[in-house]
């Protein structure tokens, strides 16, 4: 195995920049020209058109998506005492940020058709210390907005959207990170709109949210050494802001690809719905833009189809292996019942969707998996 070429691997941001390496040249060169290092007007320039984007009257350029989270918690003073609730079935930093905050995640199970929050488990484990919900838009589609916002309006939660993962997603016409008090992005490298290091955004429509997370964004401090609040240092690099505005302009291009790739599987596997595997879907009102095609592998075949993968030459991934209710950090003696979340980490595949992929590669990718569950069949 060591010896297989790769044909087509999970991502392949070379091949992404390629195209893009004299505008992104010049934005290095431009920036070094400029001397604004961190924050500066690339940085003001992105956060215009970032807002422009997600329906939102403010964008708040930061370090990473981590960050966003962060600053979104502190911003609306959530801290010890404080519950928060948080699905189980997501990456790391949506609970890890509740915990920094002093505040603790109370863990929600997932729905097992979206991959999102089961906002009928969430309202189960409400209490007097709950203060928050914080829905994330796995894989790239929106959570139940409107059920979440119903469950918040009743109980006078604040709402925080973890959209790390859907910049560009839609919930019946309404941008994801738009629908919240404060929505969260992240432009990790892997992201549809991906940096070339870390950085992250953070959108509201309230202004003295707004006002308030720009304070905390550095220090607390509106004019240098005189300190408001405290803060931290969660500030947009210069350099990242302006890749990012190089690539800003493709995205919808990025999204379409996506969506044109996702659809291909669909059609190609479509076979194999049901017994062998559990096909992604997009529900009425959303607008995936396809993060992540993941698939559900019954029968306990998922890692066999991942080494068989391997050995064509074909990347997958594995997002997420362990849900946040079992890692080590916040294992209890007495952890909650989570079933599907549990499932879904046994079940759950991520094929190559990227933008770059050509029409002989998503043909490869679907071949292949078709070829295991018939020699499975067999």
């Amino acid at each position: 195995m060591g010896n297989v070429t790769t044909l087509v691997p999970f991502l392949d941001l070379k091949k992404q920049h390629e195209p893009l390496a004299a505008e992104l040249a010049a934005a290095f060169e431009r920036v070094l020209h400029s001397g604004q290092f961190i924050l500066g007007r690339e940085v003001e320039q992105f956060e215009e058109a970032a807002a422009a984007l997600t329906g939102t009257r403010h964008a708040i350029g930061v370090s990473s998506g981590t960050d966003a989270i962060l600053l979104a918690f502190m911003a609306l003073g959530i801290g010890p005492g404080d519950e928060v609730l948080c699905p189980a079935f997501t990456f790391f930093a949506t609970a890890g940020c509740v915990a920094r905050v002093g505040a603790k995640p109370v863990f929600v199970d997932s729905c097992a058709t979206s991959f999102n929050i089961d906002v009928a488990d969430a309202a189960r484990r409400i209490t007097s210390k709950t203060k928050a919900i914080i829905p994330v838009h796995l894989y790239g589609q929106t959570a139940d907005m409107d059920a979440i916002r119903q469950l918040a309006d009743a109980h006078g939660l604040f709402v925080i959207e973890d959209a790390a993962q859907a910049l560009g997603a839609m919930f019946r016409g309404q941008p994801a990170g738009s629908m919240g008090d404060f929505g969260t992005f992240s432009f990790f490298p892997t992201k549809n709109l991906g940096a070339l290091g870390d950085a992250g955004l953070l959108v509201t429509g309230d202004d003295e949210l707004a006002a308030r997370a720009r304070l905390l964004r550095n220090h607390g401090a509106e004019q240098q050494y005189f300190h408001k609040l405290i803060g931290g240092n969660f500030r947009m690099d210069g350099l990242q802001a302006a890749f990012l505005n190089v690539k800003l302009a493709q995205l919808a291009n990025y999204m379409a690809r996506r969506r044109e790739n996702a659809a291909f599987y669909t059609r190609s596997l479509r076979r194999l719905n049901g017994k062998a595997l559990g096909l992604p879907s997009e529900f009425e009102g959303n607008e995936h833009i396809w993060n992540q095609y993941t698939v559900r592998v019954h029968n306990n075949q998922r890692d066999s189809l991942r080494r068989f993968l391997a050995e064509q030459g074909i990347g997958s991934a594995v997002y997420y292996p362990v849900p946040l209710h079992r890692q080590e950090c916040f294992l209890t003696e007495d952890p909650p019942s989570l079933p599907v979340a549990e499932q879904l980490s046994q079940d759950c595949l991520s094929l190559p969707v990227y933008p770059e992929l050509t029409r002989d590669q998503l043909g490869s990718v679907s071949n292949a998996v078709t070829k295991f569950f018939s020699r499975s069949a067999g």
